[in-house]
């Protein structure tokens, strides 16, 4: 089940003066997802990490199904898959070890499971390894980015001990403690908790169970999560009077696990790290030329396991607009819209991860009972609440590229309440593909902007001019049909069309909605929603709104990354 590409450049702009499009500063996560996006795209990117190598100790320990979706929109889920624990589920226990909350959800509304234990180091390394497919991007390890300085063109980055990088763009990818930010002078405004954690991985997991634990004991609270490969990680509260220096202290550290293994002497330690936790957003995420993503743009608490995850959302949130500039088919006014998108979702995510983390290190013991006894009065829909993880915020864009609109009231249309879906996820059911096999959606039809229509051909309701506008940015038209239907529908629609059989899952979402089609975004956003009848009128408006489809294209092909 091999991802389909995003459509090839074809065009991009004047080459004279620039080393390549976009530098990027960090080769963490976000800065390798990023790089596999723009060279899926043909965008000329040069990687510039500081280190020698990847970093090689384990940090994130979770992967959320929005993540394993943009793995395999860059053509490597399967490669990631090997090294993630499907449908980890989460127990919360407070001091008697007595369940507080359960956190297992099963659905796979994105194709994915919703939560993963995983090993970030060598999922890492996939995203690295996977850059080798790109003529057109470039990783310097022992380049330490030292200043960027911007003009009306573009950008250049001053490399310690080497050659400077010109770049149309700069994404600075460089953790939460950003030398670029600082340079830059963007607040980075928020909190530092208290307390710290002390983060103790072992390999040939003594304990073996599959699942994680949160403790939130009032003495001092924990967590303990298994991971891919016989990897266990503790992580313990540091109270403010406890030197970090006791991080190296084998009396102090056997005797925090003395209550979670039978013989903590004997374990076989990897690596013994303390960590400040912090909740802390930038004020802007745009200076110019130059972006921030991933921690350099946001950090929280690691309780909710959203900070990876959050840093691959930035991503493939700028990836699609940073190609769609450089490569000519939009203006730089694209870019505003990676802030404003993101910015609403990252202070929700953050907020939530720092509640949690509140919640369970709390040491005031009327708080832990109270907690508790709140726990212990939970319905039946609040306990679902709480195993499904809907309480964490899905993203739903207001601005930016969203086209909103009213529910049609036409009579053909029942009178409901329904949610609006413009601005959310599209879901990603398994399909039945032109090909006659089953797939999810995202292979079935390939990546990029979609123009997807229930039962209908969206070639017969767009003019020839929203045909050709389309086109030029690779947009795909897809009509979906009962899988019974597939092989007439694809003898009848346009050949342009790509045809896909749904077993059910995408019917029962038209249903619950008043509209017959959608405009999807390369991040897999609605863009709009709207009945067939509308849907030229409702394209080109979206693609104003992101600037498409009427610019000339720059230049004669993307720079080289040489």
């Amino acid at each position: 089940m091999t991802a389909i590409p995003f459509p090839p450049a074809t065009d991009g702009f004047d080459t004279d003066g620039f080393d390549t499009d976009v530098a990027v500063i960090g080769a963490g996560p976000v800065g390798l997802t990023l790089a596999n996006l723009l060279g899926q795209q043909g965008v000329a990117t040069v990687v510039l990490e500081a280190g020698a190598e990847l970093i090689d100790y384990p940090r994130a320990v979770g992967v959320d199904d929005e993540a394993l979706r943009v793995m395999q929109t860059i053509g490597l889920v399967h490669e990631v898959l090997p090294h993630t624990i499907p449908d980890q589920k989460i127990y919360m226990i407070n001091g008697e070890r007595t369940i507080i909350g359960e956190v297992d959800p099963r659905m796979r509304e994105f194709g994915w499971p919703r939560r993963n234990g995983f090993v970030q180091p060598l999922v890492d390394r996939v995203l690295l390894d996977g850059l080798d497919r790109f003529a057109c991007v470039q990783v310097r390890f022992g380049s330490e980015a030292v200043d960027t300085v911007q003009d009306a063109e573009g950008v250049t980055v001053a490399v310690a001990g080497g050659p400077a990088v010109r770049a149309r763009y700069v994404v600075a990818a460089d953790g939460g403690s950003s030398p670029t930010r600082k340079r830059l002078g963007i607040p980075f405004t928020g909190e530092t908790r208290e307390n710290r954690g002390l983060v103790i991985d072992v390999r040939n997991d003594p304990i073996g169970t599959p699942h994680a634990v949160f403790g939130g004991d009032p003495d001092r609270g924990y967590g303990t999560i298994a991971l891919p490969h016989g990897i266990r990680r503790w992580e313990f509260e540091l109270f403010p009077h406890e030197d970090e220096a006791l991080v190296e202290d084998d009396a102090f550290v056997f005797g925090l696990l003395a209550n979670h293994t039978p013989d903590p002497a004997g374990l076989d330690i990897i690596r013994r790290r303390v960590y400040t936790h912090h909740a802390r957003i930038a004020e802007r995420f745009r200076e110019g030329r130059i972006l921030l993503a991933g921690d350099a743009a946001h950090v929280m608490p690691v309780v909710g396991g959203q900070g990876w995850n959050s840093g691959i959302r930035d991503a493939v949130n700028l990836g699609w607009k940073l190609a769609s500039v450089v490569r000519g088919h939009a203006g730089p006014e694209l870019l505003d819209t990676y802030e404003s998108e993101r910015m609403i979702h990252v202070t929700q995510i953050v907020a939530v991860s720092l509640s949690m983390a509140n919640e369970m290190t709390d040491t005031d013991r009327e708080r832990a009972r109270a907690r508790d006894e709140a726990a212990a009065r939970r319905t039946p829909e609040e306990q679902a609440q709480v195993r499904d993880q809907r309480f964490k915020p899905q993203p739903a864009y207001d601005g930016g590229v969203v086209l909103r609109t009213p529910a049609p009231e036409f009579k053909t249309l029942p009178a409901r309440v329904v949610d609006r879906a413009a601005g959310t996820l599209f879901p990603q059911p398994a399909v039945r593909s032109a090909g006659g096999d089953e797939r999810l959606l995202d292979d079935a039809t390939g990546q990029g902007w979609r123009i997807l229509a229930w039962n209908n051909d969206p070639a017969a309701f767009l003019s020839p001019a929203s045909l050709v506008a389309a086109e030029s940015v690779g947009a795909r038209l897809v009509q979906v049909v009962p899988a019974v239907q597939q092989s007439w529908a694809g003898e009848h629609c346009a050949p342009s069309t790509v045809v896909v059989g749904d077993l059910g899952a995408l019917q029962a979402w038209f249903d619950a909605r008043p509209t017959g089609a959608v405009i999807l975004r390369p991040d897999h956003v609605i863009a709009a929603e709207c009945l067939a009848q509308e849907l030229d009128e409702t394209l080109r408006q979206v693609f104003a709104l992101a600037g498409l489809g009427d610019r000339e294209p720059v230049g004669a092909g993307p720079v080289s990354a040489g």
